[in-house]
């Protein structure tokens, strides 16, 4: 079995080009297959690739502010301090994946945002701290735990069937509480599974590890303190006081957003991020360095994420998206619906990697389904859930905040994530076939 985890990221490793060529080649398969299988003309396609390039410009925005910032308390000496308390739990290089995996599936379930950048960030600080552990299980360990957010309390397909005037809410005929999604016993059920599934995984893909891939200290020394008695700018910018007022403004402003309006949201936790950051940091002009590194690292958001929404537009202005969805749902009965819903949700995702877009796309399709056969669309949307997040594990639009936090390429840990898809699939497959009934 170590023979099939040391060649699955070897494989990888040697023919997995860069996740902005897969996107290149991503788009001009869908451009074709518009043509060939939904008989758009070119100047179709082209409208629809051209139309969809742009809608991801907030969130790649969202995404890009996620991870310098998190990055950012990352390289904070407080941080520092608690991951060394951490590290010393981990005594081995098995113990360490295995905590980086736990945090990140703990993390991920409670909000995805907290989980994607707080297991890339442990991973990259107990690398340095913990001998002859493999750098690229590392970050693996701490990406595959992020399968479990649309089944956790940010999922956006049950939370968008829960909240009162959604646009689904007429075709249901109803509003689908989260006690019937997130808190059900199979939705609970599948995130325990999933979760003792990807730990056993891990902790034997890190068995099979003879030579670990390990990187050294990268800490970046603060500039020398000049000497001279600084000008009032740089005084302005080494204030721990006006970095003490900003921060208290920001967690304050935070702490009443929370309570009046309740929950947890993408926008939510950037603003915690950054103004933690600065707290930590003690002054304006130090956490303006560290910022200064992290956006190094946003390369791969800016530029991939359009690429991205251009498939998307493509798989939705083609009508290819909703024809794959009402394929699964054609062949499927009132018993087996939850594992094709499943198993389509998971090869879309490929092509429309935003889980409320993609719900917002193949939605219709599960609700009229679920009515058709008289079968439970609770569980129909949980498997949708798990469907949408189960191929992350192989699609790099979801890798690139963590691998950018890591300073790793996709091709470092895809070997490790297509045998975290192959087990935890078969486990998510298993639950739904005979309990999703």
């Amino acid at each position: 079995m170590n023979m099939i985890n040391r060649s699955l990221v070897r494989v990888f490793e040697r023919y997995m080009p860069d996740p902005l060529i897969l996107a290149a080649i991503l788009s001009l398969l869908i451009f074709a297959s518009g043509m060939i299988f939904q008989a758009q003309s070119p100047a179709q396609m082209a409208q629809s690739w051209y139309g969809g390039f742009f809608d991801l410009h907030a969130f790649a925005m969202q995404m890009t502010l996620t991870l310098v910032a998190g990055y950012a308390v990352a390289r904070s000496p407080a941080f520092g301090w608690l991951v060394e308390r951490i590290a010393r739990l981990a005594t081995s290089p098995t113990r360490a994946v295995l905590l980086v995996t736990a945090c990140s599936l703990v993390a991920n379930w409670v909000n995805w945002g907290v989980g994607l950048v707080l297991g890339a960030v442990l991973a990259r600080e107990l690398v340095i701290r913990v001998r002859n552990v493999d750098y690229r299980l590392l970050v693996a360990g701490a990406y595959g735990g992020f399968m479990v957010w649309h089944g956790g309390l940010s999922g956006a397909a049950t939370l968008i069937m829960a909240t009162e005037g959604n646009v689904f809410q007429a075709a249901a005929g109803e509003l689908i509480p989260v006690s019937a999604t997130i808190f059900s016993p199979l939705n609970l059920t599948l995130s325990v599974a999933v979760a003792i599934v990807l730990m056993a995984t891990v902790a034997w893909a890190a068995r099979g590890v003879s030579t670990p891939v390990t990187v050294a200290d990268t800490e970046v020394a603060a500039p020398p303190e000049d000497d001279h008695a600084p000008l009032p700018s740089v005084q302005l910018e080494r204030s721990r006081l006006l970095g003490l007022l900003v921060a208290a403004l920001g967690l304050g402003t935070l702490a009443w957003v929370s309570y009046s309006e309740g929950g947890l949201n993408l926008n939510m936790v950037i603003f915690a991020l950054i103004f933690v950051g600065i707290l930590l940091h003690g002054s304006m002009g130090e956490y303006l360095r560290v910022v200064s590194e992290g956006t190094r690292n946003a390369t791969g958001v800016i530029i991939q994420f359009p690429f991205y929404a251009g498939i998307m537009g493509m798989m939705v202005g083609s009508g290819l998206s909703s024809a794959i969805a009402s394929y699964f749902t054609s062949i499927s009965t009132e018993a087996t619906l939850p594992l094709m819903t499943f198993l389509s949700a998971g090869l879309l995702n490929f092509f429309v990697p935003s889980g409320g877009g993609q719900w917002a796309i193949q939605g219709p399709i599960v609700i009229e389904a679920a009515q058709g056969l008289g079968a439970s669309l609770p569980k129909a949307i949980i498997a949708f859930a798990w469907g949408d997040a189960w191929t992350n594990l192989l699609q790099p639009f979801w890798a690139l905040p963590a691998l950018a936090i890591a300073g790793l390429g996709a091709r470092d840990i895809m070997g490790f994530c297509t045998l975290f898809l192959v087990t935890t699939g078969t486990a998510i497959g298993l639950i739904l076939y005979f309990g999703g009934a």
